[in-house]
This record gives C-alpha cells, sequence and structure tokens, in this order.
C-alpha cells in the first residue's frame, strides 16, 4: 500500500518498516558509523548518487535506524524528502544557511523563537545577512519588507510566546511571485493538525524533541523539503556543518512517532480545558491560545488548522516579578522547566521583552501533558491566590 493509500495511525506504524529483520516486530537499531560494499565500483556509485540513502555508506550522512524516522515524518508533511539532525535549531539553522549569502536579506517575525531571532540579529549579521522583524499579523508587514536583496521569509504560526498567526498562503504567494525562499517552524502544530508545504511553503522544519518524540528523552530536529533542495542540503550545509541524528535516538523518536496522533489529542483536549478556565479568572488579564473564542485571529485559526496543541501562555493581571514566580514555584504537577511537548505538564514565568515586544509585561507559559485535566486545574487553583 502507497503512503498516500494510509491512514495515520498505519502509515507511522508501518511505513519504512515494511522489511522485518530477522522477523522483529521492532526495527533493530544499526549503531554503526560505516557500511560496505562488495565492489569500489560500487562504493564508488554510493559516494556519487543521491546522497539519502540507500544504499547507505556513512552514518553521518544517513542511516538505516535514521531514514525510518525521516520517511515517516517526510510523508506525514507531504513532503518529498525529511532530514533528521540534533536539535531543531539545528534543522533551522541547516535550513536558514541553505538559502543565505552574504548580502541576502531575511524578514522574520518579531516574535519568533529566541535563538533564530538570534542568530539573524547577531550571528548572520556578522556574515553580511541582513534582517528585518515585523509584527507579521498582516502579510503586508511582510510583503512591505521585502527589498531586492531579500532571498528568505522566515515564517512561525504560531510564533513563540505570544502564540500570533501569519497568513501563510498570502505571504507564500508574493514569495514565490518574487522567487523567496520560505522556511517555516512546525513544531506547534506538527504535521497533523497543519502542511505549510500545501499552502506554498518551501522548507519545513521541526523541533522533534517535542510532539513528534513526545517522551522528554531525545533531541532532534527535522527539516523536510523537495529531493532536489534537500540534496543540495545535504551535499553542503549538513555535509561541512552537521551531521544527522544517532541511531538510538531515532530509534526513540520512530516509538514516539507511532502514538503521535493520539498523544496531540490528548494535549489538544487538556489545553482546551486548562485555558478556558483560565479565562474565568479575576487574576488573569488574558490568555493566548489559538483555540480560544477569544483569540484575535480566530479566523485565520480556523481557516488555517485542523487543531491546536497544549502550549499557551497567559497574562497575570499582577505584574509583580516575586508573586509571579512564587506561583510558578507553588504549583505541584507543572514542573519547572524549558522545553515541552512530552508528557509532563510545565510552567515557566517569562518577560514578553525577551519575544522582542518591548512593553516589559510578563506571562506565564503552561504546557499541559499527558495528566488528568481536572487534577491539573486544581494545582494552577490552589495556587490563585499568590496572584491576588
Amino acid at each position: 500500500m502507497h503512503s498516500d493509500e494510509m491512514g495515520l495511525g498505519t502509515l507511522l506504524s508501518h511505513l519504512g518498516e515494511e522489511e522485518k529483520v530477522k522477523g522483529a516486530v521492532v526495527s533493530p537499531i544499526f549503531q554503526n558509523s560505516l557500511f560496505l560494499f562488495d565492489t569500489c565500483d560500487d562504493l564508488h556509485k554510493a559516494l556519487t548518487t543521491d546522497l539519502e540513502g540507500p544504499p547507505f555508506h556513512y552514518s553521518r550522512i544517513s542511516n538505516p535506524s535514521v531514514a525510518i524516522a525521516e520517511k515517516k515524518i517526510a510523508a506525514l508533511e507531504g513532503a518529498e524528502a525529511c532530514k533528521l539532525c540534533g536539535t531543531g535549531q539545528g534543522a533551522i539553522a541547516l535550513a536558514i544557511l541553505s538559502v543565505v549569502a552574504a548580502g541576502a536579506h531575511v524578514i522574520a517575525p518579531d516574535t519568533c523563537y529566541g535563538p533564530v531571532r538570534s542568530m539573524l540579529s547577531e550571528m548572520l549579521q556578522r556574515f553580511g545577512v541582513s534582517y528585518t522583524f515585523v509584527d507579521g499579523r498582516d502579510p503586508v508587514d511582510f510583503i512591505d519588507a521585502i527589498r531586492p536583496e531579500t532571498t528568505l521569509i522566515y515564517l512561525e504560526s504560531p510564533s513563540s510566546l505570544l502564540f500570533r498567526l501569519q497568513d501563510v498562503d498570502a505571504i507564500t504567494k508574493v514569495a514565490r511571485e518574487r522567487g523567496i525562499t520560505t522556511i517555516i517552524d512546525n513544531t506547534y502544530n506538527t504535521p497533523i493538525h497543519y502542511n505549510p508545504i500545501k499552502h506554498g511553503v518551501d522548507i519545513v522544519c521541526h523541533s522533534a524533541s517535542k510532539y513528534l518524540g513526545g517522551h522528554s528523552d531525545l533531541t532532534a530536529g527535522a527539516l523536510c523539503t523537495t529531493r532536489e533542495r534537500m540534496n543540495g542540503i545535504v551535499r553542503h550545509e549538513l555535509n561541512y556543518i552537521g551531521s544527522i541524528l544517532h541511531p538510538f535516538t531515532a530509534w526513540l523518536l520512530t516509538r514516539g512517532l507511532r502514538t503521535l496522533p493520539l498523544r496531540l489529542k490528548r494535549h489538544e483536549s487538556t489545553g482546551n480545558i486548562v485555558a478556558r478556565w483560565l479565562e474565568t479568572r479575576p487574576e488573569i488579564d488574558r490568555v493566548h491560545h489559538i483555540s480560544l473564542d477569544s483569540f484575535p485571529q480566530r479566523e485565520l485559526f480556523l481557516k488555517s488548522f485542523s487543531g491546536s496543541g497544549g502550549l499557551f501562555s497567559f497574562e497575570p493581571k499582577v505584574q509583580d516579578p516575586i508573586k509571579i514566580k512564587a506561583f510558578c514555584d507553588s504549583l505541584s504537577l507543572f514542573g519547572r522547566g524549558v522545553s515541552w511537548g512530552g508528557f509532563e505538564s510545565l510552567v515557566v514565568p517569562l518577560p514578553i521583552t525577551a519575544s522582542g515586544v518591548p512593553d516589559g509585561r510578563w506571562f506565564i507559559r503552561l504546557f499541559c501533558g499527558l495528566e488528568e485535566p481536572g487534577d491539573l486545574v486544581s494545582d494552577l487553583e490552589r495556587a490563585m491566590h499568590l496572584l491576588a
């Protein structure tokens, strides 16, 4: 059966694992650095053809264990190819570096992921790459910022921390007309809720450490695109400055992918319950969750995505950092930590200035894990007096 004919659960359970090595229901881990060939001609052919594999020749470039997870993610995204590397930021960096050079110009949302913002404003600026950060909620923000030297529009919808959306269809239409490459971070949505390639995006990136892995036991990054573009990235950016994911980590990622649709439904349901409850609390000024009826870009959310997730933020009316941190410290089911997408619920207090919005307000980011929704609400309710 072709992957286009498979349902989600079937695809994630079987695609890429049709060959049962010695009858094993779970594919083995190919924990080796290189692969041997019968003849020198066979080796030379492997070195000079498609570097995606097979045939595999060196695990710095491709490996059977990694290829299984890559095949599943590519099929989920509707992409011709996927490549996995060590972190989500690593995947984003490889993607960005593949489309910029000295003199290039990049446009990105001002609330994009902090390390991406720093990469554009600090590291790449040293090499003659300029940038413009825009609000991005109106596609005209991106279109008006385009210059003759613009080679990349970077998207993150919803964006980090404030969960602002971009009208991807409107932006990619103009980008393609003007020969500008588009990259999007699709970590929040996963391919279950959104497929950016169908909306004109050229390269899709993920932090697979989060929902795709789902168990808080790995770090990984994925980038998905056409086979032609991927071969260029593999031959250059990946080959020169990066390397693929380790085989054991890829095996863990494949395990996590099998339950992705089931887990995401639970995260979505719990996130909606908790966010709606927070909206009723007098201590809360505003809840930033894309699925709420009160979300300012509600129409764009309904048009773009098939669902939401367990990650959102809220602004307490009290703006005293001491009280805000005391509230977070008093929670027993929400661990204080970064990242998200695993089985555990998380909380982190941050000033909104960290996202590039200079109004100096504090907010609290929550991630709702796989605990019972009522227990999470009770945990938050017990601590609410600290925000009074």
